[in-house]
């Protein structure tokens, strides 16, 4: 009879989280609907930022040039 009222008592235990939890969904669910579209428009509003040629150009020497100093260390390493 132990086992049987355990488990009853965990059932009990189980319903009551699952009614906190669907009153939580439901809050959640509301709060989405009252927010309506503006959360889509968020995302969409968002631009890509755009690098022009001459911009992509400078970074690349750069990095070149950064990379050709580091070679240049490394074979006065190894001398």
């Amino acid at each position: 009879m132990n086992i049987l009222a355990a488990i009853k008592r965990e059932e009990r235990k189980l319903e009551k989280q699952l009614g906190k939890l669907q009153k939580q969904l439901e809050g959640v669910r509301a709060a989405g609907k009252a927010l309506g579209n503006s959360a889509s428009r968020e995302l969409s509003g968002i631009k890509k930022r755009v690098l022009s040629e001459a911009g992509r150009a400078k970074i690349a020497k750069a990095a070149k040039k950064r990379w050709a100093k580091v070679r240049a260390q490394e074979k006065k390493a190894m001398k």
